[in-house]
């Protein structure tokens, strides 16, 4: 017979924890762990390729100009991290020629640090109205009777008074322009999001390694985000869910701590270079896991496997989340999204976002092709009782989906 090795009970690390207090065992993982070679940032040569890319798309699709505000796609098309804010800062890119960035005059020299494109910085001040500004560009450049692609996490107000300055103008998505060019990773992003899972889960597994009875999800929290900054990346987020509050998927603000036999459930990302992670794990503390948590986990696990077995190029990315949900309903779980059983999709887009288009979900017809970035994270929550979610992130080749981090063998080694 194989002894089955239950994780945490008996192991070095976790004989250490008990003898320290939190606050001790959460500033190791600072000094046991040391910052990864990180692969360098998008480079202006591959932003001014997006740019270009972005240009033939638009006269392909008949836009004559672009507006991108503040967020992840203005940095990914132009290099600008800027907040958002009631103060517009957005690109405007025509169809032929560069682009200029629209800012108030006193943000220009912070704004200025991280353009990474040829493009002209034209400024307005308090008591002016940006749009004006853009409105006359488009007169500039001679598109201001072309229809305008504004970005799909645009504001409303940008349409809104872009159209009292120009009346006529037509208002389009410029989904065939930006979602079509972000859909596609290049090589030099999918290495920055390796980077990023590969420093998500030695954190996790640091913190996991060191947990002890009478942990809360801050205490855990912590451990991650210390581990992560210290591995090189930028802490995105630490949920931590612990018994009960592991049957909900993103949490409960109900007290949580751990004791032996504690279902707990990390979900866990951070960023380099912009690039996000995502990655989740569910384990069991300091006890041999009960014949449920241990048959959950199981059908979970193989719920990861049913997606990336059903991603295929060409197929439209929401039948892995019916091929998933498929197996789910024969095992007695849903139907559909209820519960017990898996209420969310299976996976999301991720890139610059941690969420972000396409989505694994019912009904999403876009078809996979190589360089799609996704989560893989069919979970199955009991309520009242425990939830179970493992999440790793692919990536679409030619050959096939490829994993950024493997799947965890069992409960018994829930961070491989």
């Amino acid at each position: 017979m194989i002894q089955r090795r239950t994780f945490l009970a008996g192991s070095a690390a976790a004989a250490a924890a008990m003898t320290l207090p939190i606050s001790r065992v959460m500033a190791q993982a600072s000094e046991a762990l040391k910052p990864v070679v990180l692969p360098p940032p998008i480079s202006p040569a591959e932003r001014r390729g997006r740019l270009a890319k972005a240009r033939q798309l638009m006269q392909r699709n008949g836009i004559g100009s672009v507006i991108v505000e503040s967020g992840s796609s203005l940095d990914y098309l132009t290099g600008v991290e800027w907040h958002r804010s009631e103060r517009l800062t957005a690109a405007v890119i025509p169809a032929q020629g560069d682009p200029i960035i629209a800012t108030p005059f006193f943000e220009m020299p912070s704004v200025k640090e991280t353009l990474a494109i040829p493009a002209e910085i034209r400024t307005w001040n308090e008591d002016e109205d940006p749009l004006k500004l853009v409105a006359d560009f488009l007169r500039e450049r001679g598109v201001a009777g072309a229809p305008v692609g504004f970005e799909e996490t645009d504001r409303y107000f940008i349409i809104d008074r872009l159209q009292q300055q120009l009346p006529a103008v037509k208002a389009v998505s410029a989904n065939p322009v930006v979602r079509a060019l972000r859909l596609i990773k290049s090589p030099a992003e999918l290495a920055l999001m390796q980077a990023a899972n590969d420093i998500t889960i030695r954190a996790m597994r640091h913190a996991g390694e060191r947990a002890r009875a009478g942990m809360t999800p801050a205490d855990f929290g912590a451990a991650i985000d210390a581990a992560t900054s210290a591995l090189g990346g930028s802490p995105e987020f630490s949920l931590v869910l612990i018994d009960e509050a592991s049957a909900l998927p993103h949490g409960s603000k109900k007290p949580q701590i751990v004791k032996r036999g504690s279902t707990i459930l990390f979900d866990c990302g951070c960023t380099v270079h912009g690039y996000q992670s995502d990655i989740s794990r569910t384990f069991v503390f300091g006890a041999a896991p009960t014949a449920e948590q241990r048959k959950v986990w199981n059908q979970v696990h193989e719920g990861q496997q049913i997606a990336i077995r059903a991603a295929k190029i060409g197929v439209p990315v929401g039948t892995i989340d019916d091929a998933v949900r498929a197996a789910y309903e024969s095992w007695g779980y849903g139907p559909g999204y209820k519960l017990p059983g898996l209420p969310h999709r299976t996976g999301h887009g991720i890139g610059m976002d941690g969420h972000e288009p396409a989505y694994i979900v019912h009904g999403d017809p876009t078809p996979l092709e190589p360089g799609m970035c996704f989560s893989d994270e069919p979970g199955i929550y009991i309520p009242g009782k425990f939830g179970v979610r493992l999440e790793d992130c692919w990536h679409m080749t030619q050959a096939g989906p490829k994993f950024f981090t493997e799947p965890p063998p069992s409960i018994d080694r829930p961070f491989g």
